[in-house]
């Protein structure tokens, strides 16, 4: 019998339950998957918590990997046994039925974990760095929480495109981890980290910030932009940002500010697949190194959203059924 994660109530890691589920038959034209890694993501504790909204009861999770077990009647396109890679709700679960037009075949040097971790961080990064902002050779760019799974893809896909990254995270092991993976200079949170980054851009401050942490780093994120700087805001780790006034960007030298949601970039197939395609690539060539930190069995998710919030964790986390 399959089974998946569910809540039936919003709160702490203690409402993830392991419960059975029915093994549904792929309609037409989808495919039914077995997954063989689940991506782990901030969205999941804030969608488990209730920061997000969410219809109750549900199935979190939203980046898989798995082997196609069975086709629709019309679909051609796929077959059994092909290696697959998405983006959906509900993927904390043994098996899973999805429409063919949202799948992305993965690559053969390209692993299941490897893809399961990078389809949401991963695709992100992409609209982050390549069409929200298509950062330049020689930009001063900031990254929040650079030792996570996001921000590693990040500080890697960066420095390929030629710019001055400064990475922020946690603790001197996060530090010595953002800089093996290319980052010009790594800067501890707990820091007075604004100040080093107006001494690193003398005093120019940098050409735009991704900043997923939220309420606590928002304000000094714009602090730490120079004129006309992008505050690229993506995630709430630590709650949500506040109301705050507009002039704030005026006074700080007619800043731009701009809160952008992956699947607005990817709401097309052929925006979908024209992004995998540039992701899957720079993995391939090794230009990006997906690093998954830690592992834990699906049925330990609890255990593993505990480590995600504790920031415990480095790189991508990926659970396995």
């Amino acid at each position: 019998m399959p089974h998946a994660i569910r809540i039936h109530a919003q709160g702490g890691p203690e409402v993830l339950q392991w419960e059975s589920v029915e093994l549904a038959e792929p309609g037409p034209d989808e495919v039914r998957l077995r997954h063989t890694a689940i991506g782990l993501n901030f969205i999941d504790v804030y969608e488990r918590s209730g920061l997000y909204a969410l219809a109750l009861p549900a199935i979190l999770g939203r980046e898989a990997a798995g082997v196609v077990d069975a086709v629709g009647s019309r679909v051609r396109q796929l077959a059994v046994g092909n290696r697959i890679a998405y983006l959906a709700n509900g993927t904390y679960t043994d098996y899973k039925v999805m429409p063919t037009q949202r799948l992305v075949r993965i690559p053969d040097a390209i692993a299941d974990n490897q893809a399961a971790a990078m389809m949401l961080k991963g695709l992100t990064v992409q609209a982050l760095l390549r069409q929200v902002h298509r950062v330049r050779r020689n930009e001063f760019v900031l990254i929040h929480a650079a030792a996570g799974g996001v921000g590693l893809i990040a500080v890697q896909w960066a420095k390929h495109l030629g710019a001055k990254v400064i990475a922020i995270v946690g603790s001197p092991a996060k530090a010595d981890l953002v800089l093996a993976n290319r980052a010009d200079h790594a800067l501890l949170a707990q820091d007075d980290w604004l100040a080093q980054v107006k001494a690193i851009t003398k005093g120019q401050g940098v050409h735009v910030v991704y900043d997923s942490v939220g309420k606590d780093t928002f304000m000094q994120s714009l602090d730490s932009l120079r004129p006309r700087g992008l505050m690229v805001t993506f995630g709430n780790a630590s709650g949500p940002v506040p109301p705050f006034a507009p002039l704030e960007l005026s006074k700080r030298g007619s800043l731009f500010l701009t809160r952008p949601t992956l699947f607005d970039y990817i709401a097309t197939t052929r925006e979908l697949q024209r992004a995998a395609a540039e992701l899957f690539g720079l993995v391939a060539k090794g230009v990006i190194d997906i690093h998954v930190g830690q592992t834990y069995a699906l049925k330990d998710a609890a255990q593993a959203h505990r480590a995600l919030e504790a920031r415990q964790t480095t790189g991508s986390t990926v659970l396995v059924p």
